[in-house]
């Protein structure tokens, strides 16, 4: 996936509708925060086991699909509007929690709690 392609799309429909007045990283912040909590309400009162793909219907699907997309989108201009390499940053937090979260200790930790 090329996300410098999807944020130069959608930088130039922001431009477009001149909507880069709004899109501060305060306000990308918030409208991310907004979207998360439209797909944390898809799932608000779901048991563990009817929040599962195999439980879900269509409609709760396509709507979750719709709020993934809209956090993407506001995740890829926030990225774009502070210069930050979203790969290199995901590549690097991998990394990162690897080291802090070795597999050793996190079976240790499941086999206590049993």
């Amino acid at each position: 996936m090329d996300l410098k392609q999807y944020q130069e799309k959608l930088a130039q429909f922001a431009e477009e509708r001149n909507w880069e007045q709004f899109h501060s990283p305060k306000n990308l912040s918030m409208a991310l925060s907004g979207e998360v909590g439209e797909l944390v309400e898809l799932f608000q009162w779901l048991t563990e086991e009817k929040s599962k793909i195999e439980s879900l219907d269509d409609d709760t699907v396509s709507r979750v699909k719709d709020e993934l997309a809209d956090i993407f989108i506001y995740l890829l201009r926030l990225a774009d509007k502070l210069n930050i390499d979203l790969e290199g940053a995901v590549r690097n937090k991998i990394a990162l929690n690897a080291n802090k979260y070795p597999i050793g200790l996190s079976y240790n930790s499941a086999v206590k709690y049993q």
